[in-house]
C-alpha cells in the first residue's frame, strides 16, 4: 500500500483532523510501520488456529437489578438553578443551530 499525501488527506478528512508539516511526515511513517506489521501477520499460517470467541472462560456474575430511591424529587430539584414543582427549567433551545 502506498502511503502518500492523497491518502493522508483522505484519512484527515474522514477523521476531521488536520496534519501539517512534521506531523504529516510522522503520520506517514507510523502508517507505514503499521501496514508493515500487518503484512508480517498475513504471512503466518493460521489454518490450524481456532477462532477466539471469548477472551476468558470466566462467567459474568451480575447482581440483581433493584431500584432504590436514592434522592427525592424535591432534593434533586434543589440542585438546579431554576425549577417548577416537577421539572428543571432550562432556556429555550428550539431554533438555535450549533456548528
Amino acid at each position: 500500500m502506498n502511503i502518500d499525501d492523497h491518502l493522508i488527506n483522505h484519512l484527515s478528512n474522514l477523521a476531521k483532523l488536520s496534519f501539517e508539516g512534521d506531523n504529516r511526515e510522522a503520520l506517514k511513517k507510523d502508517l507505514e510501520k503499521i501496514i508493515g506489521f500487518m503484512n508480517q501477520l498475513n504471512t503466518l499460517d493460521t489454518d490450524a488456529v481456532k477462532p477466539l470467541v471469548f477472551m476468558t472462560d470466566e462467567v459474568n456474575r451480575l447482581r440483581t437489578d433493584e431500584a432504590h430511591l436514592e434522592i427525592s424529587k424535591n432534593d434533586a430539584l434543589k440542585n438546579g438553578p431554576k425549577h417548577d414543582s416537577d421539572y428543571f427549567r432550562i432556556p429555550k433551545v428550539k431554533g438555535k443551530h450549533n456548528n
